[in-house]
């Protein structure tokens, strides 16, 4: 393997090693790997300022049946990571928006990600 690639795998691991100590950090809730693979899912779309309605939230991982990612959107909203907001012309419409939490969550793995690519 070439140096570039050590260096990159390097920067890899020390990004891993100081999310998964920040995911432990008691100011966040523990959330199983299909919270975090749909929270992941959701700040993808939330970063191009579109909006996530439930049903598209239930929807938006092939490997998640819509009904578990229903029990799971509960169980975020729940832990705080995330909001229901009624739609303002159609009350029967809810949108997936991030909470205060979720974007320290998301600033937090991005500081973890420029501390590994600077060490």
């Amino acid at each position: 393997m070439s140096s570039t690639a050590n260096a990159y795998s390097a920067t890899y691991l020390k990004f891993l090693n100081l999310a998964q100590a920040a995911r432990g950090l008691p100011d966040f809730p523990n959330l199983d790997p299909v919270e975090e693979r749909l929270l992941n899912l959701f700040a993808s779309t939330w970063h191009t300022d579109n909006k996530i309605t439930v049903l598209k939230a239930m929807s938006l991982s092939t490997d998640v049946s819509p009904t578990t990612a229903h029990r799971r959107l509960k169980s975020m909203r729940k832990k705080g990571v995330i909001a229901l907001v009624s739609d303002d012309l159609d009350n029967r419409i809810k949108y997936v928006v991030p909470t205060v939490l979720a974007q320290h969550y998301f600033a937090k793995l991005g500081q973890c990600l420029d501390e590994a690519q600077a060490a």
